[in-house]
């Protein structure tokens, strides 16, 4: 299985245990940028990298929301 479907499992889990949108997504993002970093260590491509780096952007607001602070 991808590491993508992992991460949609997971972060369903984590909604039902939850019952809160932001951790699920944070959980979800992580998944998705160890998706895009396999990925990037079997074909290095500059399209692949910016998709990797969109999500770790996604990942970082996503993180300050959680705390309620701005990212660095």
């Amino acid at each position: 299985m991808d590491a993508t479907v992992f991460g949609l499992v997971a972060a369903a889990m984590v909604l039902v245990g939850e019952r809160r949108l932001m951790p699920a997504l944070a959980v979800l993002l992580d998944f998705l940028i160890a998706a895009g970093l396999l990925r990037l260590a079997t074909e290095p491509a500059w399209d692949a990298i910016a998709a990797v780096a969109a999500v770790i952007a996604v990942r970082k607001l996503v993180t300050a929301g959680l705390r309620g602070t701005r990212p660095h």
